[in-house]
């Protein structure tokens, strides 16, 4: 029996969860995007509760579609219940094409090796769920001045593998692509 790789599921990676973001995260989120940072790299429009709210909605509709597979990060042994970050699965149009992956981690939770295991493990779901549908290979995207999501990536797996043109105003600086191919079968 195949069961829907899109219904929502919740993943480990150690002592985090990764989980389908819910309406009760709102206000949390609208908190964590205070943060200079996160609004600086991160592309959701979130500045208050009612957005946050509209962003959390989109993301339990992005499992409805099976389009966008995002998940809320959470430390499992920590008294604080506020999520430490997010990952995403942006599944193609096309079949064939690869999907893409993107995150990001709150200020609270900055340099403790938390997206690098989030994404590790949404990288071995992703390839693990979708194998049947050909999933070869994801791509991370980012913009080339952020050096963090580089050091992200060849943590997660991800290796360079080019500088994408800025595509103005979306995308203002060249990016770069890092890409993670399935593990072959043995």
């Amino acid at each position: 029996m195949h069961t829907d790789p899109t219904a929502p599921v919740r993943l480990t990676a150690g002592t985090l969860t990764l989980r389908p973001w819910a309406p009760e995260d709102a206000a949390v989120l609208a908190e964590l995007y205070e943060d200079e940072a996160m609004r600086r790299w991160a592309s959701a429009p979130v500045h208050d509760a009612v957005s946050a709210a509209c962003w959390v909605a989109e993301q339990r509709r992005g499992w409805e579609t099976g389009e966008r597979l995002a998940f809320a990060v959470q430390e499992t042994r920590t008294s604080d219940a506020r999520p430490v970050g997010h990952v995403v699965l942006k599944r193609p149009a096309v079949a064939a094409d690869p999907a893409e992956v993107g995150y990001w981690t709150a200020a609270h939770a900055r340099g403790r090796g938390v997206a690098p295991r989030a994404l590790t493990a949404l990288a071995d779901w992703a390839f693990a769920a979708f194998a049947h549908e050909g999933l070869t290979r994801l791509e991370l995207l980012h913009q080339v001045d952020n050096t963090a999501s580089c050091r992200v990536a060849g943590k997660s797996g991800f290796v360079l593998s080019g500088v994408l043109p800025a595509a103005p105003p979306a995308f203002p600086l060249d990016g770069h692509r890092h890409i993670r191919r399935a593990p072959r079968a043995a």
